[in-house]
C-alpha cells in the first residue's frame, strides 16, 4: 500500500461492527426542538423529531449533557448524573425517547461528564463538610503560604490555569482548603485518584446502560488525571499572561497515562455488559483536543495481542482544528493523511466536521462550500459525525447570546463575539413559521438566525435541490461496498483541486473531486489514476451543480464548476463490457476491442510520463477570480 493509500476498517454487517459504517448525529437539546413552549428545546421535541434523522439516513445520535444541572456550562456542569434536568423533561420522557429511536432504529448515545461535577452536586457539598466517604472526592489543597502576608493568608498551591483562564484553584471558606477545577470555578475536579470515584463513575455508566442506551461520548477525557505533589508547569514563554491556558505547558494536569487506562477500563465494563446482555455493541466516544500521538493511545494500550481496547472513536478533529476557507488542497491532502497515517491498523477512521464548541462548517469553510464538504466528509473511509442542522447548511448568527451568556464568555461582555459559544448553538430551522418552527413561545432561548425564512428544513426538503437533499443522498451513497470497506488514494490535483480514488476488489470505484475555488475547471482524472473507465457516472454533485446523477462524463476532461463536490462512480474492472460471446470477429466486437485497447495504451503513456503526486494545473474555463491563501 503506497504512501496516501489507506483501508477502511472492514466485517461483517452484524450488531457488533454498526458503528463503523453509520453516520452519528449530535443533537444539543436547548435547541433542537420545544415541544412545550417555553423557548427552550426538550426531551419530547427530539422525540416528535427522530424521524428526520431517520429520514436523513442517520443511524446514531448523541445527546450533549441532559442531567440535572444549575447550567452554568449549559449542562457540562452536573449536579446528578442519574437524574433529568427538569426544563428537559422527565425521566419518562428519556426512556420514551429511546423507545421511539429504537422503533426507528436509530441508537442513542449520551454525553458522560466524568471530569467534573457542578459545585451543586451533593458529593461536592459533603465534600465540603467533610462528610466521609466524600471527603477526598476532589482535589484539595490546603495551598502555599504567602511570604509577604504574615497574618497567615494562603496562596493558589501553583501556577495551574482554568481552561476558561485564570486560577485552576479556588479558595473554599467553609473548607478552608483550595480545590481544583480545570474549567469554571462552579465546575469542581473529581478526584479519579480515589478508587471510590472511579466506581461512582462506574455505577453511572451502568444505570444508563440499563435504560436501553449504546455508548457514551467521554468529554474532556484527558484531563481526569493530575500529576501528584502538584508541582508548577512549565511556562510556553509565548503567552505572558500567567492566568492565560496559553502560560504553561501542561504536562501535569493533561494527556497522563492515567487517562488511557481509566478509557481501558470503561471500554472493558461496555464489552462484558454486551457480552452478558447481548445486542449491539455499546460503544465510547472519546474527546480530547491533543497532539495526534497522544490522541491515538486511546484506540488501544498497543499493538500486540495483548492490547487492551479502548475507545472506539477517539474524535478527530483535524478538519477543525487543522483546516478553514484559505486552505488549498494540498492542506486537505496532507490533513486526511496524517489520520490515516497515525491511525493503528486495524482501527476505524472517524471524522467529526462541527460541534458545540466549534463555528459552524458554512462559516469556517463559507457557506459556498458546504456541499463539497459535505462530500468530503461523507465519502471518506470510517465513520461520519455530523452537528445537528450542518446538513441544511445552518451558519453561526453572530448576534445569539443567551440570558446567562455561556461560560467562556463569561456573560455579556466584549469578549462575547470572540468566545462565546452561543452562535453555533442557536434554534433548529425546521420551517418558516415564528420561530422557524422551533417553538410555539414568545421567544427562543437563543435568537433564530434571522435567515430561517429562506434556510430551513421544509423549503429545502420541497426544492428540487438543496443542501439537505445532496446530504442525503450522499449518506445513502456510503453505505455502498466500496465506500464503506474501500481503499481510499488522495491526490491534490492543484491548489483548488481535491481528488481521491475509493477502490474495492470486484466492486465499483468512486472518484471523488473537490473544487475549493469559485471557478469551472478542466480535469484529466486519469493522469492521475490511470486505472479508471473512459467514462464515469455522477453519482453524487452539489446543489448548486450544472450536472445530475446519473449523467455521463468523460475521465480524462471533466468539467468542474466553482465549489462542486462530484462523486463519480465506474464500474469494476470484473463487469466492464467484455467482447460478445454470440459471434466473434463482428465489426461491433472488433470496433469495441480496438477502442479498449487504445484506452489501455494511453493510460499507460500517461501513467509513465506522470509523476504519481506530480501537481496538475487545472485548466480553468473562465479568468482565476481569486486565489487560494495558504
Amino acid at each position: 500500500m503506497s504512501l496516501g493509500e489507506s483501508v477502511a476498517s472492514s466485517g461483517h454487517k452484524s450488531d457488533a461492527d454498526w458503528w463503523q459504517r453509520t453516520v452519528f448525529y449530535q443533537i444539543y437539546p436547548r435547541s433542537f426542538m420545544d415541544s412545550d413552549g417555553d423557548g427552550v428545546g426538550d426531551l419530547r421535541g427530539i422525540t416528535t423529531r427522530l424521524a428526520h434523522l431517520k429520514d436523513a439516513g442517520i443511524g446514531a445520535t448523541w445527546l450533549s449533557p441532559i442531567f440535572r444541572s444549575p447550567m452554568v456550562d449549559f449542562g457540562y456542569d452536573i449536579a446528578d448524573y442519574t437524574a433529568i434536568q427538569p426544563e428537559y423533561g422527565t425521566m419518562a420522557d428519556f426512556e420514551a425517547l429511546v423507545a421511539e429511536a429504537t422503533r426507528l432504529g436509530i441508537k442513542i448515545v449520551l454525553d458522560f461528564v466524568p471530569n467534573h461535577t457542578s459545585d451543586q452536586c451533593e458529593w461536592f457539598q459533603r465534600s465540603v463538610a467533610r462528610e466521609e466517604p466524600y471527603t477526598e472526592y476532589y482535589v484539595w489543597h490546603d495551598g502555599r503560604e504567602d511570604p509577604s502576608n504574615p497574618n497567615g493568608t494562603r496562596l493558589p498551591p501553583n501556577n495551574w490555569q482554568s481552561v476558561f483562564y485564570g486560577s485552576a484553584w479556588t479558595f473554599h471558606p467553609v473548607r478552608g482548603q483550595y480545590y481544583l477545577h480545570q474549567f469554571t470555578a462552579q465546575q469542581p475536579d473529581l478526584n479519579f485518584r480515589n478508587p471510590a470515584v472511579a466506581e461512582e463513575m462506574r455505577t453511572v455508566l451502568r444505570f444508563w446502560l440499563g435504560k436501553g442506551v449504546t455508548g457514551f461520548r467521554i468529554d474532556a477525557v484527558n484531563h481526569l488525571f493530575e500529576v501528584d505533589g502538584f508541582p508548577d508547569e512549565p511556562e510556553t514563554g509565548t503567552d505572558r499572561d500567567p492566568l492565560s491556558y496559553g502560560f504553561t505547558h501542561h504536562i501535569y494536569t493533561k494527556d497522563l497515562l492515567e487517562d488511557y487506562d481509566m478509557v481501558y477500563q470503561w471500554r472493558r465494563l461496555l464489552d462484558d455488559w454486551t457480552h452478558e446482555h447481548g445486542g449491539a455493541s455499546r460503544i465510547i466516544m472519546t474527546e480530547a483536543y491533543a497532539n495526534i500521538t497522544f490522541t491515538m493511545r486511546y484506540y488501544r494500550s498497543g499493538e500486540d495481542l495483548s492490547s487492551r481496547p479502548g475507545s472506539h472513536m477517539p474524535f478527530n478533529f483535524l478538519l477543525i482544528t487543522d483546516l478553514n476557507r484559505d486552505s488549498t488542497a494540498q492542506d486537505f491532502v496532507f490533513t486526511i493523511n496524517k489520520w490515516l497515517t497515525y491511525m493503528p491498523r486495524g482501527a476505524t477512521a472517524n471524522w467529526v466536521l462541527g460541534n458545540h464548541d466549534q463555528s459552524r462548517v458554512g462559516t469556517r469553510y463559507g457557506a459556498e462550500r458546504i456541499d463539497a464538504i459535505h462530500t468530503l466528509l461523507l465519502t471518506l473511509p470510517g465513520i461520519a459525525v455530523t452537528y445537528y442542522g450542518e446538513e441544511i447548511g445552518m451558519l453561526d448568527n453572530p448576534d445569539a447570546i443567551s440570558d446567562q451568556g455561556d461560560a467562556v464568555s463569561g456573560g455579556q461582555s466584549d469578549a462575547f463575539i470572540v468566545f462565546s459559544r452561543d452562535p453555533e448553538r442557536t434554534p433548529f430551522q425546521w420551517d418558516a413559521t415564528v420561530n422557524a418552527g422551533f417553538s410555539s413561545g414568545p421567544s427562543t432561548w437563543l435568537p433564530v438566525h434571522p435567515n430561517y425564512r429562506e434556510l430551513n428544513l421544509a423549503a429545502q426538503k420541497s426544492a428540487e435541490r438543496s443542501h439537505f437533499k445532496t446530504y442525503q443522498a450522499l449518506v445513502k451513497l456510503r453505505g455502498h461496498e466500496t465506500l464503506c470497506k474501500g481503499s481510499i488514494q488522495l491526490v491534490p490535483y492543484s491548489n483548488s483541486i481535491v481528488t481521491y480514488l475509493r477502490e474495492l476488489q470486484d466492486s465499483d470505484t468512486f472518484v471523488v473531486v473537490i473544487n475549493l475555488a469559485g471557478i469551472d475547471c478542466t480535469v484529466d482524472l486519469v493522469s492521475v489514476f490511470p486505472r479508471l473507465p473512459a467514462e464515469l457516472t455522477i453519482a453524487s454533485s452539489a446543489s448548486g451543480s450544472g450536472y445530475r446523477v446519473g449523467d455521463v462524463v468523460q475521465s480524462d476532461r471533466l468539467i468542474v464548476t466553482g465549489y462542486d463536490g462530484l462523486v463519480l462512480q465506474g464500474v469494476p474492472l470484473t463487469t466492464r463490457p467484455r467482447k460478445r460471446e454470440r459471434a466473434s470477429g463482428t465489426t461491433l466486437d472488433v470496433l469495441w476491442q480496438a477502442t479498449k485497447d487504445a484506452a489501455v495504451i494511453a493510460s499507460i503513456i500517461i501513467a509513465l510520463g506522470t509523476g504519481y503526486y506530480r501537481l496538475h494545473p487545472a485548466q480553468p474555463l473562465g479568468k482565476w477570480a481569486g486565489s487560494l491563501k495558504k
